[in-house]
């Protein structure tokens, strides 16, 4: 197993590949990580992805790991959304230059996945791009404006002081929505969806996955195969082995046998 630490173009990205298979051109996926975390703690889906044959993309979102800014949580939290809006992004310039290294062509199948900010960055990756042929969300939200204005009214309610105005605020809304998939759900195209969450998760709402999951079904009723829902009911914000093990199956199962 390599692990190579790169740079790809300005993204600081973690390439995980069996050595046999480093010059073939085999399924690859990109996988995001969390909120405050970084491309290093993913390694344990990288290598479940790997040993099964694929080729694993884990970057460093914008102000995480080695693009750290040294800011605080709260100043994190105020540009949330600017770092999925720009992971999303990014998404295709990691794919450019997957194509530019040889290391896919055409026929190669591609996933994307992530944990937390990096499952809400996924649903935003789903909504943007046709080129991605599976997805596996752990513990992300599609329900992008919701969420957002969810995350405005508790802070209010805290009594924090949001530097933001209100035409800031329409003008965020409005990116937003382009990349909602709630709002998009024909966007899927009815592509391969793993979907993982704790039902007791106080950081991304469980009832705005699960509502999405049931809003969806009916698109997948010619080949339920391709729709994956694992709720469990004692886990919050942490994703269990089952969980990890699961997804991890799910993309190889849909991109390998594509």
């Amino acid at each position: 197993m390599i692990i190579r630490s790169e740079q790809w173009q300005h993204i600081p990205v973690l390439h995980i590949v069996d050595q046999s298979k480093e010059q073939e051109h085999i399924p690859t996926v990109i996988f995001f990580h969390g909120f405050m975390s970084a491309k290093e703690h993913n390694l344990h889906y990288a290598y479940n992805l790997a040993k099964q044959g694929i080729r694993v993309i884990l970057p460093d979102a914008k102000l995480h790991g080695a693009r750290s800014e040294s800011n605080d949580e709260f100043q994190l939290q105020l540009r949330f959304w600017e770092i999925v809006l720009t992971s999303i992004k990014e998404a295709d310039v990691i794919h450019q230059e997957l194509k530019a290294k040889d290391l896919i062509e055409d026929s190669t199948s591609i996933g994307v996945g992530g944990t937390s900010m990096g499952g809400i960055t996924t649903f935003g990756c789903l909504a943007s791009y046709d080129w991605i042929d599976a997805a596996s969300v752990m513990m992300g939200s599609p329900a992008f404006t919701r969420l957002a204005k969810g995350q405005i009214a508790y802070a209010e309610r805290a009594g924090k002081e949001l530097p933001v105005t209100p035409a800031e605020r329409e003008q965020l809304f409005a990116a937003l929505e382009q990349v909602d998939l709630s709002k998009n759900p024909n966007r899927l195209n009815r592509r391969p969806l793993f979907m993982w969450h704790g039902e007791q998760d106080t950081l991304v709402p469980f009832e705005l996955t699960n509502e999405f999951y049931s809003e969806i079904q009916q698109d997948y009723k010619d080949h339920p195969e391709r729709l994956g829902w694992m709720p469990e009911e004692e886990s919050g914000h942490a994703v269990s082995r089952p969980g990890m093990l699961a997804s991890v199956d799910w993309l190889a199962q849909h991109l390998i046998a594509r």
